[in-house]
């Protein structure tokens, strides 16, 4: 009898810690074939940016790479699905690279591109450097989007280059730095803190892709370390509190950036280097480092009427619509974002067309918040819809198989841009297609 209570004093718990961990490993199967299921049937299979390849021979199912993913508490990326992780969420993937990190056994490789869709990435070396030597390519043209990658690069960059031009000679500029998103920003506060002589142009403002994103959007969901200042100290910030703190760190530090300067042509100068010519002057420079965006040209509908003042290829404030009638164009979460920006504002009504029959590149939250929009009647979405002329005062949209006229103020196109590989091309930088490589 003694001999009984005990075995039963040690099986017991034994058998409650075992049944709570499969009750524990089968709500997480669950939860990850579900998000997985739905992916699919909304069509959101297809990742953005740099993401996880998981390779299920080698995964030993610890479910490091779930936890440590960021994105993880907002909605689901990685789960388990028999034992073993997966990308659950692909769209919801944005390349913080985490999972891979943690990964014990090595089982994670972060691509870009998929065997469905390939993503145009310009060829960079490990230091930043392209195929021509001198050139550096650093934050979102290289395929990193994320702002705390970004940031990261154009520091990352700048030390490359340091080492390059230490003992060059001292008649040309260091490095002239184009764009001053988040990577060409970080970089010029490194070129200023190891005394480079450099030149930083942005053809428009500082923030560079940031700064087109709508009003109040959340840009960042970590913290990142600028040079000279140290880290900023966000979890989650909004875009107008990050582009005023670096506003306030330009002042601080008193870094020059020359603003509404467009690069024309980048050509290799006959005795090394590079001649840099912009809309205002031109450079003699050491080296150049590209932190332009991807977006490059607008994509344009190619439809009559499109020249028109009312048609614009980004939201500047949601505000100048009220009180007008709005068509954005676009599925993606650029043309999500910016139609229900706009249909929060009093008085407006918007419509918003997209080609497909479902929104198969835009995240949950903006999905959800177009749903929301729709059932409050403050927003009319066209899907399988195109336009096929824009006129004074009106819009015609061939949905479907039926051809509609809608009254018009404004037109708002968010179909994405052209990679500017024609630019890149223009002095011998290369072009690679990936399709789920490294």
């Amino acid at each position: 009898m003694a001999n009984l209570i005990r075995i039963l004093l040690y099986a017991v718990p034994i058998v409650a810690i075992l049944a709570w961990y499969i009750k524990r490993h089968s709500h997480k199967e669950r939860t990850g074939l579900h998000s997985l299921r739905t992916a699919i049937e909304d069509g959101l299979t297809e990742p953005p940016t740099l993401h996880p390849e998981i390779d299920h021979r080698i995964c030993i199912g610890c479910t490091n790479c779930v936890a440590a993913c960021p994105e993880q508490h907002a909605h689901q990326v990685l789960g388990m699905i028999r034992k073993k992780a997966h990308l659950v969420g692909p769209t919801n993937c944005i390349g913080h690279g985490a999972c891979k990190t943690v990964c014990p056994v090595n089982a994670i490789t972060l691509v870009f591109g998929t065997a469905k869709r390939g993503v145009d990435i310009p060829l960079v070396n490990p230091d930043f450097q392209t195929n021509v030597p001198g050139i550096f390519i650093a934050g979102e043209l290289g395929g990193m989007g994320l702002i705390r990658n970004a940031v990261e690069q154009g520091r990352q960059a700048m030390v490359s280059i340091t080492k390059l031009v230490k003992d060059s000679h001292r008649n040309k500029i260091d490095v002239v730095i184009i764009g001053a998103g988040p990577a060409g920003f970080a970089a010029t506060l490194a070129a200023t803190e190891a005394k480079l002589r450099h030149v930083t142009v942005e053809q428009e403002e500082l923030g560079g892709t940031v700064a087109h994103f709508p009003r109040r959007k959340l840009v960042m969901t970590q913290p990142a370390i600028l040079p000279i200042v140290g880290k900023m100290r966000f979890t989650e910030v909004q875009k107008e509190t990050l582009i005023e703190y670096w506003r306030d760190v330009e002042k601080k530090t008193g870094i020059q950036i020359s603003y509404n300067e467009r690069v024309d042509a980048i050509v290799a100068a006959p005795h090394g280097g590079f001649t840099v010519t912009t809309s205002k002057s031109t450079y003699d420079t050491r080296t150049v480092l590209l932190s332009i965006g991807r977006r490059g040209t607008p994509r344009k509908l190619d439809v009559p009427g499109e020249e028109m003042a009312k048609v614009v290829y980004r939201v500047i404030d949601p505000a100048q619509h009220i009180n007008q009638h709005v068509l954005v164009v676009g599925g993606g979460d650029s043309a999500l974002e910016a139609a229900t920006s706009i249909a929060a504002e009093q008085g407006t009504t918007v419509s918003l067309s997209y080609r497909s029959a479902a929104f198969s590149r835009a995240k949950p939250k903006n999905r959800q918040l177009v749903e929301e929009m729709q059932a409050k009647g403050r927003l009319n979405v066209l899907f399988s819809s195109n336009v096929k002329s824009i006129q004074d005062g009106a819009v015609e949209i061939l949905v479907g198989d039926e051809l509609q006229t809608i009254v018009n103020d404004a037109v708002i196109v968010s179909a994405g841009g052209i990679l500017p590989s024609a630019f890149l091309k223009t002095f011998g930088v290369h072009v690679e297609t990936k399709w789920g490589s490294e």
